[in-house]
């Protein structure tokens, strides 16, 4: 419970989420807001996802074929190399070292001349380790590509009695890299014994080819994935239209156009969707205003009969005032009489004067006369009209004020009205227990909250207790009766002033009711200066006032 003398407004630590980067995008943004973009979004990511893929397959496919092709095609040519190479040494009479050296340089160059049509770019012979012999010529090689020979394609050579081959990666002079094939066999020199053969074979005009190819197939995606979303788009706008306008139809419907309607083309589902909103618009527009004219007639019956008792009731009170005055010479049962008389002229008057009130909101003829006003002297002015109750019913009031004022522009008549029924209330039910009064403000805003220790409410009371003739306890016996409409009243006239009103109890420990207004004309509540009291609940207070605890 906030001190006598202190401001309790809390500062507010909402804070406003800032959107991520993503949602900064106008395409994110389209994309929330339409259901055509977000299908075009969709069927285009899977069409290119595709594309893409097919992309992919159809690269690896074409590379595979062509290596496959182009393998095959280098074995045969090298098989044909070796043998004739192995026939030109059988056929060879070469017998000292100078004359197979030359024989093997003739078949070297002999080789490379006829394959390279087929792609062959080095030629070389290296001593096999498995020869037996120490007759012996130089090895013939190519420094180039001499690398490129590796360990385990020797081992192929000299373990197989047939070519063997490998994929390699060529390195020309230039720094550039090329797809090859190295293709080795063991040959019988003359007299030198077993010697390895291998033919390099480049790719680089077949990987030419493959490049070529998938750069052509890529300048064809890109206009597919350039035309594809924009025409998937237009035609999902075209055939989203109907939603559009139907959803237009709707909004309008919605904001009170009861006339909106949805042109039907054709047969189809999207004319079917529109004629059931048609056929939709067209019942609700019958139910509204059927209900309409019967709610302007309650209005004006409500309104009529208001006004049409006054002049009996103004006859009534008239004489009633008479008898009151001149209660005191008339008999103990005509006394009795005439203060039950009183009380329920005085009942009945009230009752009137709430239910021109309430036709007065129902037809929207309520008008705000605002001016500022201190909320702590309104309040003290509620009590001080209100203390002969309290004292009577034996209720301690007790104003907890905060230093500054708690100024704000409101219609003081119906703000005090609304106070002055929440302070009534509260003395009704308080069993002898302190009223509560605490006034607290913010920047924006001003509040007040009155709470009793009383009866309580239950959470169906909480949830009726400011509809239209409701009453928690219909036998309870009121010292200042009631007609029902009290807190209805209030909860239009701070709505009125774009405030809220809210309540809240717990049975046999008491209730709360906080009103919140902004301090600016037309402005709307921004924070909470004051709260419910939910949690709240302490122990007896040195005043003898219940301060808490969960009623059993």
């Amino acid at each position: 419970m906030p001190e006598q003398g202190r401001d309790t407004a809390p500062e507010s630590d909402a804070t406003t989420r800032q959107p991520r980067w993503h949602e900064r995008l106008w395409l994110w943004q389209k994309a929330r807001s339409s259901l055509s973009v977000r299908i075009a979004l969709s069927l285009c990511a899977s069409a290119l996802a595709l594309l893409i893929i097919f992309a992919l397959i159809t690269s690896e496919q074409l590379t595979d074929s062509v290596f496959d092709n182009r393998k095959d095609a280098i074995l045969e040519d090298a098989g044909v190399r070796f043998a004739s190479a192995q026939s030109m040494f059988d056929q060879s009479t070469a017998s000292s070292p100078d004359q197979v050296q030359e024989l093997a340089r003739r078949m070297v160059a002999n080789v490379r001349g006829s394959a390279a049509g087929a792609g062959a770019v080095s030629v070389m012979v290296l001593r096999s380790p498995s020869s037996d012999t120490n007759f012996r010529i130089n090895e013939i090689i190519n420094v180039d590509y001499l690398t490129t020979i590796t360990d385990p394609l020797r081992d192929a050579v000299v373990e197989s009695t047939s070519g063997q081959w490998q994929s390699v990666a060529l390195h020309d002079r230039d720094g550039s890299e090329q797809p090859g094939i190295i293709v080795g066999s063991q040959v019988n020199l003359p007299r030198a014994g077993l010697y390895e053969m291998y033919i390099i074979y480049s790719l680089k005009q077949e990987q030419n080819i493959i490049t070529m190819v998938m750069r052509s197939l890529g300048w064809a995606v890109i206009p597919i994935a350039i035309v594809l979303p924009l025409a998937v788009f237009l035609i999902l706008y075209h055939l989203m239209g109907p939603v559009r306008i139907t959803s237009s139809a709707a909004s309008r419907l919605a904001e009170g156009d009861l006339h909106a309607r949805v042109p039907v083309t054709g047969v189809d589902e999207m004319a079917r969707l529109g004629q059931a909103f048609n056929n939709m618009a067209d019942s609700l527009q019958h139910r509204i205003t059927e209900y309409d004219e019967l709610s302007k007639l309650q209005q004006r019956f409500v309104s009529d009969v208001s006004h049409e008792l006054r002049t009996p009731l103004t006859t009534i009170r008239m004489a009633e005032v008479m008898i009151w005055k001149d209660r005191d010479n008339l008999s103990p049962s005509t006394k009795r009489s005439a203060e039950l008389l009183h009380e329920q002229v005085e009942r009945f008057d009230s009752m009137l004067a709430d239910l021109l009130e309430i036709s007065r909101y129902d037809a929207r003829s309520a008008l705000l006369d605002a001016e500022s006003t201190d909320l702590r002297a309104l309040a003290a002015k509620v009590v001080n009209d209100h203390n002969e109750l309290a004292e009577r019913l034996n209720v301690p009031i007790i104003i907890h004020n905060p230093e500054n004022r708690c100024d704000a522009e409101i219609d003081s008549r119906r703000v005090e009205r609304v106070v002055r029924n929440l302070v009534v209330n509260a003395i009704e039910h308080a069993e002898r227990r302190a009223v509560d009064i605490d006034i607290a403000a913010t920047d924006t805003d001003v509040a007040l909250r009155v709470h009793d220790h009383g009866v309580g409410m239950s959470e169906e009371t909480v949830s009726h207790v400011f509809d239209r003739f409701f009453r928690a306890d219909p036998a309870r016996t009121r010292t200042t009766g009631g007609t029902g409409l009290g807190l209805a009243i209030a909860r239009e006239d701070i709505n009125l002033h774009g405030g809220t009103i809210e309540a809240w109890g717990v049975p046999g420990a008491g209730s709360s009711f906080v009103i919140t207004l902004p301090r600016k004309v037309g402005a709307a509540v921004a924070s909470r200066p004051l709260e419910l009291w939910k949690d709240e609940w302490g122990e007896g207070r040195e005043d003898g006032s219940f301060e808490g605890g969960e009623a059993e």
